[in-house]
């Protein structure tokens, strides 16, 4: 099956003369998570993590992937044709590097403009012109044009996000954009991502799993405030929350919009990172473009008083279902008859009966033994395996509530742990902590702080791969920028009050087990620091007990262990009052100090 895909492929590529065709993972608005009908690596390719990209030749194929993947793609990869390459592991060629070495001068490599950021495409031209390589944009997707039953444009309906739980109305959201806009004396700014449309507008939908937003352009200038998505899915209650204030066109009308940008020669700011190479194609000869990562990016992030509150509502709530599954799986696992996915069930079945309770944030990452070592694993029909009472099992899950967005981790010992799992767990925990702990100066970063989690386990030659923290949004995408804790992802973007991470070292033992403590954390003022310069440190706002049979007591600190105390003391507080009387009693159990 995926061989006759990449040979119809090959077949399109031969037609439109181009010896090289690249499938990224992202879609027109360079998401992370799409939607299904853009699903074309993963329908291409049979791989279905969140990141991967491939490059297609007449004779080879490849899919360059991060860490999070390698074992996952190796699995289904397998028998494909498709060769895996390791992103960042020694002797491993990046994509650009490996069409330099198969195709040669004169040849074309074709990409969907749409699909590529203007900041990706330019690299990418660049890097390859300097050997005779040239990258050309097809207009039609060729992927599209092999795959019969593509999925349709979803059609779920737009909903109002109430300023109730946005903090702040559309209007004053406008305001604080248009003024950022003056300063730069633009008369445009094109917003391409979904999660940023969503929030500057306070508008929710389905339209990707998991992620809250609808499939929009949008085009905001000192007048206007232009939707481009389907009036279709516009609600009676969407056109009253937007009055006179926002204009909604439909999604195809953004390409005339941008036609009429560039009769107009206005001065148009575009995201870099984020907005299409199709989009700078249509404007560059006409408008005078101003690069510069969209003002909308750090609003959101910032989190306000009101998103803060509801985050902090919301991961109390989740916390308590997650104490009733763990007590829940304490009784049931020893019975018999519980699986990965029956467990992952049975967490969401707590979850329904939450208030506010929209969906899950992500697919549940629920990975028993050697199933934990897959940092993104997905339990299928295939690989579902019952839970004994003995080994390592993590999970790894989170919700989406109308005031907030939860993402929570925790592994727990199923039977007796050995010393080795006792010692790596003790460790990712210290450096949880330390995170948490830490204290640092405005302007730090958060690739800067990544180092501190890794320490524990670098005293002992081992590390993992993914990044320590991701940015979350409010009621909004699970993976939010340009904030992290990682050596990697958002480099060089200072970590301010407002932004929620998450705070999740981990460590994998391929073949046998994985292991993660993940918390959100939110960045606050440090009130205790005694100096004229301005530090920030942590508050913990996610609230689930961390396992005491995989702790060895004598790796931690009297500082660590305190922090430990105290916040199943907080735990405890917390998640008391929302349990029953059984549930009660499994808590104090799992919280008591040690």
């Amino acid at each position: 099956m995926i061989k006759e895909r990449v040979d119809a492929l090959r077949n399109l590529m031969k037609k439109n003369k181009i010896k090289a065709y690249l499938v990224p993972s992202t879609d027109p608005h360079q998401s992370e998570y799409v939607p299904v009908m853009w699903e074309r690596r993963k329908w291409l390719s049979g791989f279905t993590g969140s990141a991967g990209d491939i490059a297609i030749t007449l004779k080879k194929a490849g899919l360059w992937t991060d860490s999070r993947y390698f074992l996952q793609a190796e699995q289904q990869l397998q028998n494909s044709g498709i060769d895996l390459f390791k992103i960042g592991q020694p002797n491993v060629p990046t994509l650009p590097q490996w069409l330099k070495s198969e195709l040669k001068s004169g040849d074309n490599v074709g990409i969907d403009p749409r699909l590529f950021s203007y900041s990706e495409a330019q690299k990418m031209k660049s890097y390859l012109k300097e050997w005779g390589i040239k990258v050309t944009p097809v207009e039609s997707n060729l992927v599209d044009a092999i795959w019969k039953d593509q999925p349709v444009f979803p059609k779920n309906p737009v909903k109002p996000h109430p300023k109730k739980y946005a903090g702040l109305s559309v209007e004053e959201k406008l305001e604080k954009l248009r003024q950022e806009m003056k300063e730069e004396k633009v008369k445009a700014h094109i917003l391409t991502t979904l999660d940023s449309i969503a929030w500057l507008f306070n508008i929710r939908s389905s339209d990707v799993e998991f992620n809250p937003v609808v499939i929009a352009y949008a085009i905001v200038t000192p007048k206007k405030a232009m939707l481009f998505t389907d009036p279709e899915k516009i609600t009676r209650a969407v056109e009253r929350h937007f009055g006179e204030t926002v204009r909604v066109y439909r999604y195809d009308n953004f390409r005339k919009q941008q036609k009429k940008l560039a009769k107009d020669g206005v001065k148009v700011w575009l995201d870099p990172g984020s907005v299409s190479y199709w989009i700078f194609d249509t404007l560059k000869k006409d408008c005078d473009l101003f690069f510069k990562e969209s003002p909308v990016t750090r609003l959101k992030a910032l989190k306000n008083k009101t998103e803060i509150a509801g985050a902090k509502a919301a991961h109390i709530r989740d916390g308590a279902a997650m104490v009733k599954f763990l007590h829940w799986l304490d009784k049931a696992v020893p019975k018999g008859g519980v699986s990965e996915i029956s467990a992952a069930e049975k967490l969401e079945e707590f979850r329904k009966a939450l208030d506010l309770y929209q969906g899950l944030s992500f697919e549940t990452i629920s990975g028993y033994q050697e199933h934990g070592a897959i940092v993104h694993y997905a339990s299928t029909p295939e690989t579902d395996v019952e839970l004994k009472p003995r080994g390592i099992f993590l999970i790894d899950s989170g919700g989406q509530f109308l005031d907030g967005t939860t993402d929570i981790t925790r592994t727990i010992a199923l039977g007796k742990p050995s010393a080795e799992q006792k010692d790596r767990f003790t460790r990712i925990l210290k450096g949880h902590i330390l995170l948490a702990m830490t204290r640092f100066p405005r302007g730090t970063a958060g690739n800067q702080l990544d180092t501190i989690a890794r320490k524990p386990l670098w005293d002992i030659n081992q590390n993992y791969g993914h990044g320590t923290g991701h940015g979350i949004g409010a009621y909004l995408n699970v993976h939010e920028g340009p904030q992290a804790i990682s050596y990697y992802r958002g480099l060089g973007v200072p970590l301010e009050p407002g932004m929620i991470i998450s705070n999740e070292p981990g460590f994998y033992k391929a073949g046998e087990y994985g292991m993660r403590v993940e918390n959100l954390i939110v960045v606050v003022e440090d009130k205790s620091a005694n100096t004229d310069q301005e530090f920030y440190t942590f508050e913990t706002i996610s609230f689930c007990p961390i396992d005491l049979k995989l702790i060895n007591k004598n790796l931690l600190s009297s500082d660590e262990l305190n922090w430990l105390n105290n916040y199943h003391k907080k735990v405890k507080n917390q998640l008391y009052p929302y349990l029953n009387k059984e549930e009660k009693e499994w808590l104090m159990k799992a919280t008591q100090q040690i």
